[in-house]
Order: C-alpha cells, then sequence, then structure tokens
C-alpha cells in the first residue's frame, strides 16, 4: 500500500527512539545508578508503536511491567520517563513509580503496573466509561502471554463481548513467561483462540512487522469505534534482553534459559532492522535521512539521560505527597 512519506518516518523514528532509550539504560543498570527494577522492552518495538499510530491522542492505554515502549509510543515525554527511572522529582509519577509505574493521563497513557493482568480490568473500565460517556475513545490493554494465566482476563473478555465494549486487548507473546517457556505453562494452541468462545474479533500477528500491526491496530480501532468492539490481537514477538534489567546470567542472579540460535533466530526478525531495508530498498527513505534520524534521536535520548540525571530526588518532607486516605 501506498503510505505518506511522514508516516513512514514517523514509524521508524519512533521505534528508533524507544530502542536507544531502552538501551541507554543499560551500563546505569549495571553500575547501580538506575536501583528500580527495569523491564526493557528491546524488540518488541514494532507492537507498541504500531498500535499507537492507529490510535488516537485521546484514546486511553494501559500498560504493564515492560511498558517504556508503551509510554513513549503514546506520545509521553522521553525526559519525565527516564526521570522516574531514575526516581527523581522531575519524573512522571514525581519519582515514586519507578519503571514500572509510568503515567502521563494528557497523552492518554492512563498507567502501568507490575502485576500480572492488573490494568486489563481497569482498561475494561475506562472502555465502559467511554461508552457511558458517548465520547468514541478506544481503550486499549497492553499484556503479556503470561497474563493468560490469569482469570481477570477471562472475566473481562466475557463482560467486554456482553457489552460491546471499545476495547482491544492487545497480547505481546514474546514466548516466555518469565523464564518459563509458554509450552511449559500453556496447552500447545495459540494464544489468539482464547478469545473464541467469546464471538469477538480476533487477530494473530506478526509483532515484528510494524506496518502489519500497524494496518491491524487500524482494523481493529475503526471495529471498536464503530461499535461493534472488543478486538483480541496477539502479537508474536521477542524480547532481547533478560526479563528483568540487561542480562538474566548478572551475578548469577538468574539463568538465561532462552537457547542461543533462538535469539539468534529472532535477532534476524529485528523489527527496526526490517523495517530499515524495506523503505531503503523501496525508496521511500534514503540513507541520509535515516542516518539524520539515526543522530537526531540519539541527541535526544543523551539530553534525557542528562536531565533526568541533574533532576534532584523527591524531597523528604514530601513523603506523604500524593497520598490519599
Amino acid at each position: 500500500m501506498n503510505y505518506p512519506k511522514d508516516l513512514l518516518e514517523y514509524l521508524y523514528r519512533m521505534m528508533l527512539r524507544i530502542r536507544v532509550c531502552e538501551e541507554s539504560f543499560v551500563e546505569h543498570i549495571l553500575n547501580r545508578e538506575v536501583k528500580t527494577p527495569c523491564h526493557l522492552y528491546s524488540g518488541e518495538e514494532a507492537v507498541a508503536v504500531g498500535l499507537c499510530a492507529a490510535l488516537s491522542k485521546e484514546d486511553y492505554i494501559f500498560g504493564n511491567h515492560r511498558s517504556h515502549g508503551h509510554f513513549l509510543a503514546k506520545g509521553g515525554s522521553m525526559k519525565e520517563m527516564v526521570a522516574e527511572i531514575y526516581c527523581r522529582a522531575a519524573g512522571c509519577s514525581r519519582g515514586r513509580g519507578g519503571s514500572m509505574h509510568l503515567i502521563d493521563t494528557d497523552v492518554g497513557m492512563m498507567g502501568a503496573a507490575p502485576i500480572v493482568a492488573g490494568t486489563i480490568s481497569l482498561a475494561l473500565g475506562a472502555a465502559l466509561a467511554s461508552v457511558i460517556r458517548g465520547d468514541g475513545r478506544v481503550a486499549v490493554s497492553f499484556f503479556g502471554d503470561g497474563a493468560t494465566g490469569e482469570g481477570v482476563l477471562y472475566e473481562s473478555l466475557n463482560f467486554a463481548a456482553l457489552k460491546n465494549l471499545p476495547l482491544i486487548f492487545a497480547c505481546e507473546n514474546n514466548l516466555y513467561a518469565t523464564h518459563m517457556p509458554i509450552k511449559e505453562c500453556r496447552v500447545d494452541q495459540p494464544i489468539s483462540k482464547i478469545a473464541e468462545p467469546y464471538g469477538i474479533e480476533i487477530y494473530s500477528e506478526d509483532g515484528n512487522d510494524v506496518m502489519q500491526v500497524y494496518e491491524a491496530s487500524r482494523e481493529a480501532v475503526e471495529t471498536c469505534r464503530a461499535g461493534e468492539g472488543p478486538v483480541f490481537m496477539e502479537f508474536k514477538t521477542y524480547r532481547y534482553r533478560g526479563h528483568v534489567g540487561p542480562d538474566d546470567n548478572i551475578q548469577g542472579s538468574h539463568t538465561d534459559i532462552r537457547p542461543q540460535d533462538e535469539i539468534a533466530l529472532w535477532m534476524e526478525k529485528d523489527p527496526i532492522t526490517r523495517f530499515e531495508r524495506h523503505v531503503m530498498e523501496r525508496q521511500l527513505l534514503d540513507s541520509g535521512r535515516i542516518q539524520h534520524i539515526k543522530e537526531e534521536v540519539t541527541d535526544e535520548v543523551r539530553e534525557a539521560q542528562a536531565f533526568a540525571r541533574k533532576s534532584p530526588s523527591p524531597r523528604q518532607e514530601d513523603l506523604t505527597k500524593y497520598v490519599f486516605a
């Protein structure tokens, strides 16, 4: 299909922003400058970027423990996110949440939480509120394959289907629930099949192909806006870093049991490299423009890191601020 050049550039830039930003934390996690547990999103960028590009600013998204990519793709401030990961007062949660509690309601990022499947029911409530208000908003719940073992997902699927809610269930299937291969904790059938009993529209997509994600997401959003939701979307993807932190083998604290040939196979399907090759082979973006984007993104990430590390920590006397009785 013919896409506007500015859309292609946006998708590329946004995926690159997420990747470069994520990788900028590695050194600071290893030297303990970053103390909050970080579940890095490297490798899964096409899912967040492709889906969020199909949404409007007013639409809602809800994240999970691995939501740096969701936050940035929905338009959240990189400086505020990086500051939050350093637990600084300039952070999006004022330094009180860290990596797994990101929020920017001004752009529709309604929050992330580390409890597995914990925000699915919140997205359900937001979708119900949209119907009651009649405001046309769509809600998206991002969750991993591990959340398919939680009952709240099935309860939410049933209620959303019953009420035709404008809700997209977006499962990022990276094949592992923490360190357990999906084949050891699920029956051998596609995750997308769990939505069949509820009679809702289902997509199962290559989560490393940003254009495929974008096209499917546009259709899903249109379905929801037409009052014919909800929609279940499974995106098959892969994380390049450890479950938490850069590498599961650091200091012998965990063991990355993923086979090396599996990792190598997924590295060949890198979403950013694939898209870069796609647009250059078709002369949609030239090498000079690609290089310029890379330089701009590198500068932006460097500035965000500098901003965050110079920002003050929350004051001790403000300990009880933002706490509600």
